[in-house]
């Protein structure tokens, strides 16, 4: 899997080395609010989620580690194609780091990986992730009620979609491997 610096950013596959920092953010109940499992109570429950990061097999998704400055702020990627996914550290949140991991990561997408669509799965109270994909040029394709029973409480779904060719090539930047 390839590294990818953008202007601020280093976005790299996952390590054993990134449990602390991801147990941060998977332990924060801001950042996982809108998430598909409550905030990590333990250290395990981390290891775990990073383990399936590693050893996610080639062609089946391509998620990234994302960096600041040396920091990991959070994650960002396709866990599993076409399926894109972002969590970040509260403490990082408005300040374009979402988008600016996003757009590599669509780039390759469509460029390397040649998938014909991206699609993302949000919860309509995450107001924020609605606002930036959209930016991105995702279109919602459909609602469902109570799709993710998250604790004792069910939440809803708002399901958008990308198609490679509303990606436009202008907006396609070289990737560069570090």
């Amino acid at each position: 899997m390839a590294e990818i610096r953008t202007e601020r950013l280093l976005l790299r596959p996952a390590r054993a080395g990134d449990l602390e920092a991801l147990h941060f953010i998977l332990s924060d109940a801001r950042a996982m609010a809108y998430w598909s499992s409550l905030p990590h109570r333990e250290l395990d429950q981390s290891r775990e989620w990073l383990q399936s990061m590693i050893d996610n097999p080639d062609g089946e998704g391509e998620d990234f580690v994302v960096e600041h400055q040396g920091r990991v702020i959070g994650k960002a990627g396709l866990f599993r194609f076409p399926e894109i996914g972002f969590l970040f550290d509260p403490a990082v949140w408005g300040r374009g780091f979402a988008q600016e991991a996003l757009r590599p990561v669509l780039d390759r997408a469509f460029a390397v990986h040649g998938l014909a669509r991206v699609v993302a799965d949000v919860d309509p109270r995450n107001r924020a992730s609605l606002r930036l994909l959209a930016r991105l040029g995702f279109r919602e394709t459909e609602r469902k009620a109570k799709t993710w029973l998250i604790g004792d409480v069910w939440c809803d779904s708002v399901y958008l979609r990308l198609d490679a060719a509303g990606w436009p090539a202008a907006r396609v930047r070289p990737v560069n491997p570090a």
